[in-house]
C-alpha cells in the first residue's frame, strides 16, 4: 500500500487529530490560519483551538486577486500563475506559524484548506441554461502539501456542486456538528463580506437544518470606505457611517434588486454586490453626490435590514417565537457596532458572539474547514435527508507531500 494511504489510514484512527483549517474570504482581508485538536467525528465531534492568527495579506497580494476577483473577463494566464501562486504563500504563511508556535510539521497530521475564492456563480446569476452552478477556489492544494510536508484537504466546494448545491454555503456542516442544543434553537450568524446564517432547531433533526445567504455584509462598506478614504480598508468601528444619515429612497431602490426575492435558500457574491451595483443604483436615483457618511451608514443599514429579513422569514416558518431564539454571530460583522445595533433593535433576540460557545468569532470559519476535513478522513455518518442545498456528503480533494 502506497505509504500515504497508509498515513492517512493512520490519521482517520486516531483519537484526536491535530488539523489546520485556513480561511481567506471575499473580503480579502488576509489568511485565517486555526489549529485545531478534534477528537471523535459527527455529532460527538469535540474541538479545542491551539493556536490562532490571522495573517494580513499585503497591498501587492490584494492587487494581484483583484485582477481576477469577480470578473467575467479576464487574463486566463494570470489566473493559472495565482492558482500556484496563491498555493505557495499560504505554505508559507502556514510555515511561519508553525515556526512562531514553536510546532513541527510532523506533529499536525492535516491541513483543511479553503482557497481563495475567485468567481462564485450560481444558476440564478450566471443563467446559462445548458452550465450547472459553478464556484471557483485557487491556491492549490498540492502545492500546500508540498511545501508544507503535510496531507492537505482542499475545494471542498466542489463535491457540494457535483451534489446539486450552489457551493455555498458550508458553514451549516460545521455549525450542526459543533454547536446544536437540545432544547435550544440557534441561528448561526456569519457576517464576512457576505453574510450568511444556520438556523439550528432545538430538536436536533438535521432535516429541519437550515442555512443560507443573505447577500452583503461588509462587501459594499469595505468597497466604498476605501473609495473615498483610500488610506482606509474598512469602516474601523463604523465611525464614519455613525457621522452619515441613512438615505430611505436609495435603500429602497438596493433592496428592490430580483436577489432580495429569490426565495430561499440561495447564494451570492460580489459577482453581484459590488461598486457596479451601487454605482448603478446611485445613478438610477440621481443620488450621485451622496456624502460618504451618508452612503457608509445606508450601505450598513442595507445589510442590517436584508440579514433581520432572511432571519424573520425563517423563524415565521419554523413556528416557533422569534424571542425563543438566540443569535450566535461571528465574522468581521461582529466588530462594527451600528451594524450589530441595529440588528438587535430589527430582531428580539438574545445575542451573542461564537466566541460564547468556545469559538473565537474571527477563527470560526477556519475552523469550520478543519471539521469538514475531519469527517472526510475519520466521520461523514451526518444525514441531511432532502434539505435544500445541504447535500449529505464528505468534501475536499486530498493531496500528498510525496
Amino acid at each position: 500500500m502506497n505509504k500515504n494511504i497508509i498515513a492517512l489510514y493512520n490519521i482517520s484512527q486516531k483519537q484526536t487529530r491535530k488539523i489546520i483549517g485556513l480561511m481567506s474570504g471575499t473580503s480579502l482581508d488576509g489568511l485565517d490560519i486555526a489549529l485545531c485538536e478534534i477528537s471523535g467525528r459527527g455529532e460527538k465531534t469535540e474541538i479545542k483551538i491551539l493556536e490562532f492568527e490571522t495573517i494580513n495579506y499585503s497591498e501587492d497580494i490584494k492587487t494581484e486577486i483583484r485582477k481576477v476577483f469577480a470578473k467575467k473577463t479576464i487574463d486566463f494566464q494570470h489566473l493559472a500563475l495565482l492558482n500556484e501562486w496563491i498555493g505557495i504563500l499560504h505554505a508559507g504563511m502556514i510555515n511561519n506559524s508553525l515556526a512562531k508556535w514553536s510546532i513541527q510539521a510532523s506533529e499536525v497530521d492535516l491541513i483543511a484548506s479553503h482557497g481563495q475564492t475567485v468567481l462564485h456563480a450560481p444558476k440564478f446569476l450566471h443563467q446559462q441554461e445548458k452550465f450547472p452552478n459553478a464556484t471557483l477556489q485557487i491556491g492549490d492544494g498540492d502545492h500546500i502539501a508540498v511545501k508544507t510536508g503535510i496531507i492537505t484537504l482542499s475545494d471542498f466546494r466542489q463535491k457540494h456542486v457535483a451534489a446539486g448545491g450552489e457551493g455555498a454555503p458550508l458553514a451549516v456542516y460545521g455549525d450542526y456538528l459543533l454547536f446544536s442544543k437540545k432544547g435550544e434553537n440557534r441561528i448561526m450568524l456569519n457576517m464576512g463580506g457576505i453574510a450568511n446564517f444556520t438556523y439550528l432547531p432545538a430538536s436536533l433533526n438535521a432535516e429541519d437544518v437550515f442555512v443560507t445567504d443573505t447577500g452583503t455584509a461588509n462587501t459594499l462598506i469595505d468597497i466604498f470606505t476605501k473609495q473615498y478614504f483610500p488610506e482606509k480598508s474598512y469602516d474601523k468601528d463604523a465611525e464614519i457611517a455613525q457621522s452619515g444619515t441613512v438615505n430611505q429612497t436609495l435603500l429602497t431602490e438596493l433592496k428592490n434588486d430580483a436577489f432580495f426575492w429569490k426565495s430561499f435558500p440561495k447564494t451570492i457574491g460580489q459577482e453581484l454586490f459590488n461598486k457596479d451595483f451601487v454605482d448603478s443604483v446611485l445613478s438610477k436615483t440621481n443620488l450621485e453626490n451622496i456624502s460618504a457618511p451618508d452612503l457608509l451608514a445606508t450601505l450598513t443599514r442595507l445589510s442590517a435590514e436584508t440579514i433581520a429579513e432572511a432571519i424573520q422569514f425563517v423563524v415565521k416558518n419554523s413556528g416557533t417565537p422569534i424571542e425563543d431564539f438566540k443569535i450566535y454571530m461571528s465574522g468581521g460583522g461582529t466588530n462594527n457596532p451600528l451594524l450589530v445595533k441595529w440588528l438587535k433593535e430589527l430582531l428580539p433576540c438574545e445575542f451573542q458572539k461564537s466566541d460564547d460557545l468556545g469559538i473565537l468569532s474571527d477563527a470560526k470559519e477556519a475552523v469550520l474547514f478543519a471539521v469538514l476535513a475531519n469527517e472526510t478522513v475519520a466521520g461523514g455518518d451526518y444525514d441531511f435527508g432532502s434539505n435544500k442545498g445541504i447535500p449529505s456528503v464528505t468534501m475536499g480533494k486530498i493531496s500528498f507531500p510525496d
